[in-house]
């Protein structure tokens, strides 16, 4: 099984996940001077992250995939894209996500490939992949909130867009966004095994560990709790909490948790899962990597609760 380079950002505990932990400062003191983002934005070092359709902008090298970000000039190349301020990097330079919309063919040519993230992010920088999943995730927001949610009014973009406001005097909601939380759990015995689940619509041989969206009304103890019961059937106990990461597709933040199964047999939920087995350290270091089996994507949260649970 091969293994991700771990990733160390000064701020953390522990290695960062993959998406998290990007270098932008988000400057929340900007965005509320509509005057001074629209002068940000006008500068010369300004850098646009452009988002078409549900896919980011890369290039291909022959020392692997870069992220493609426009220039200032580039980026106001299409002036009926909608823009988002995303921060300013280390060097003081801001950026945008720039959404391109849903035509048949990108309004902007020649500068790179547009890709889905959910190919191309293992391969790009862990701070390339940061900003490139927190311009897709804002773009999705923006793009569904473009009416109000109470009132059906137009809602306009305020506070750099990170804010839609509605139209209607008498209405007046403001609409911010959003992102779901959804936990992943590791399920062990206390000892060798863990439980590893298989949906029917993944890639073939993929399997993982167990996952679902908190719901309203519980915490996240009882959602791990919950999910697992409705999933394999089985009762956990020492819930405990091990990083979290930013998952942009479409709007999720995964929790990912371990939790110890008080109980030996596994019930699928054959509405959740199409298999689910325990299996070992043993089995899960020999894994073919292949279509009969393989672990989850590398840059997944899922995968590095595997990883640290085989190190532990």
């Amino acid at each position: 099984m091969k293994k991700l380079p771990r990733l160390s950002v000064a701020h953390h505990t522990h290695p960062a996940n993959r998406y998290a932990a990007g270098p932008l400062d988000r400057a929340d003191h900007l965005r509320h001077d509509a005057e001074a983002v629209l002068d940000l934005m006008a500068r010369d070092d300004a850098l646009f992250i452009p988002i078409w359709q549900q896919t980011n902008l890369v290039d291909y090298a022959d020392d692997g995939i870069v992220a493609r970000y426009l220039s200032g000039a580039e980026g106001r190349i299409d002036a009926s894209a909608a823009w988002i301020f995303l921060g300013l990097d280390g060097q003081g330079r801001p950026h945008f996500a720039l959404d391109l919309g849903q035509e048949e063919t990108p309004p902007v040519a020649g500068f790179g490939v547009f890709e889905d993230l959910r190919k191309v992010g293992p391969m790009l920088s862990h701070e390339a992949g940061a900003i490139l999943a927190y311009a897709r995730g804002m773009v999705h927001w923006d793009r569904r909130h473009r009416f109000c949610g109470a009132c059906g009014a137009p809602a306009v973009s305020s506070k750099g867009g990170h804010e839609r406001r509605c139209t209607n005097h008498s209405c007046g909601a403001v609409h911010f966004p959003r992102t779901d939380p959804a936990v992943i759990m590791l399920i062990h015995d206390g000892g060798d095994r863990l439980v590893m689940g298989r949906q029917a619509v993944w890639p073939p041989g993929m399997h993982s560990v167990l996952a679902g969206f908190v719901e309203p009304g519980e915490s996240l103890e009882d959602a791990v709790a919950r999910e697992v019961m409705e999933e394999v059937g089985l009762p956990v106990a020492d819930v405990r909490y091990h990083s979290s990461q930013p998952w942009p597709f479409p709007s999720s933040i995964m929790l990912g948790f371990s939790a110890r199964a008080t109980a030996e047999e596994i019930k699928i939920a054959d509405d959740e899962l199409e298999s689910a087995r325990w299996m070992t350290r043993a089995e899960l270091l020999a894994s073919p990597e292949d279509e009969s089996f393989k672990l989850p994507r590398p840059d997944s949260i899922a995968r590095r609760l595997i990883e640290d649970w085989l190190d532990s």
